[in-house]
């Protein structure tokens, strides 16, 4: 799970729905993954996977590892 694509994939990929639609999911606040993960609740599939994988790297203090690969900023 831990592969270059997946760790891509949390610097670009938006949350589809809920409080945050719209939010990379490496900007989650922690505190909405420990929500899902407290209810057992993780969406399905592959969201589901990387918002695990985001609370993982999140607790081990490693989110900071995937926040350069978002995209660059447009001029």
């Amino acid at each position: 799970m831990l592969e270059k694509e997946n760790l891509i994939k949390l610097a670009r990929m938006k949350m589809p729905f809920g409080k945050y639609a719209g939010r990379v999911l490496i900007d989650l606040p922690e505190e909405y993954l420990l929500w899902f993960a407290r209810k057992e609740s993780f969406p399905q599939g592959e969201l589901g996977e990387l918002m695990q994988l985001c609370l993982a790297l999140k607790i081990e203090g490693l989110d900071s590892v995937v926040k350069p690969l978002k995209y660059p900023a447009t001029h």
